[in-house]
């Protein structure tokens, strides 16, 4: 199995939520357990993010952002296909719903994409080495074919595809969650082809789903990185020797102090997963001293995405 050295980008998501999300990500990051971050660039904390990603030489990309809070695009935030009733994004399930109405505007999609990248410069100096999108919205329908040329379109090389090996297994994932990761990862699946045709890469592996929050532990994480080598190995053509290669795996995290209402979110004020303990806890397991030593001894390497 250890033929393979393993590159691991710990993506801390979410980050510019509010300052308590950005100070636990920093401090994530200075301990070693984080790698790499994603921008939120219409977060409340955006620009003190950028910020201290420039004062710690943080790797950033972007967390394109469809479903929460208000769009970047002055143009959009009022009278767009975009917005609710209220003025704002249609939050993780309604952006779903409406878009499988066709109430989704596609050309709008794609302003508010480049009104993002262009914000993600303006705030930290570069375009963003890897771009995602906030509650997978990136891989779905119609949307993944917009994302793709966005990318495309600015040289973006790297994104996420969410794809979870093991996932099936995780019985500890509640019902209606696990309900709405199986519908992101067919989503996914049917991504895959059109971001290859525009040149788009990502790490061979995602992990995070099963992770996620009060399910994240060492040994979770340990074992989501174990089952997930293994099914790549398996798959792997075999290579004579010399061409042993790195493998690439993406954790993504959302470690982070609970944001306290009202400062925080994205337009509209912190959602319940930013306010509960289940990001501390993200913050607590991830700086373990156990898992650190764990990475070293098994030639896990941990890197963001300008690095591969």
């Amino acid at each position: 199995l250890r033929m393979f050295q393993v590159k691991l980008i710990v993506t801390g998501d979410d980050f510019g939520y509010c300052p308590r999300r950005n100070q636990g990500i920093v401090e994530c990051f200075l301990a070693g357990a984080v790698s790499n971050v994603s921008l939120l660039v219409n977060g409340s904390a955006a620009a003190d993010a950028a910020e201290l990603a420039r004062r710690y030489s943080i790797p950033i990309g972007l967390h394109a952002n469809l479903s929460e809070g208000s769009p970047v695009c002055e143009a959009l935030k009022t009278n767009s296909s975009l917005l609710n009733e209220e003025g704002f994004f249609h939050g993780k399930m309604g952006f779903r719903t409406a878009l499988s109405k066709g109430l989704l505007n596609m050309s709008e999609v794609k302003r508010e994409l480049k009104a993002q990248v262009e914000l993600f410069c303006e705030l930290t100096g570069h375009l963003p080495p890897h771009m995602d999108g906030h509650q997978h919205v990136h891989v779905l329908p119609e949307v993944r074919h917009v994302f793709a040329e966005v990318l495309e379109e600015y040289g973006i090389q790297y994104t996420r595809v969410p794809i979870e090996p093991g996932l099936h297994n995780c019985e500890w994932i509640a019902p209606s969650l696990m309900e709405f990761y199986l519908g992101v990862e067919e989503d996914s699946l049917n991504t895959v082809d059109v971001f290859t045709r525009h040149g788009i890469r990502w790490p061979d592996i995602y992990i995070g789903l099963s992770t996620m929050g009060k399910n994240m532990s060492v040994s979770a994480i340990w074992s989501a990185i174990d089952t997930a080598i293994a099914e790549f190995t398996s798959k792997a053509p075999a290579h004579p020797a010399p061409q042993r290669r790195a493998v690439t795996i993406e954790l993504m995290v959302h470690p982070g102090y609970p944001s306290v209402p009202p400062v925080g979110g994205c337009g509209e004020g912190p959602d319940d997963f930013s306010q509960s303990w289940e990001r501390l806890h993200e913050l607590q397991t991830l700086i373990k001293p156990e898992l650190q030593s764990h990475y070293k001894t098994r030639n896990i390497q941990l890197c963001s995405f300008k690095d591969l």
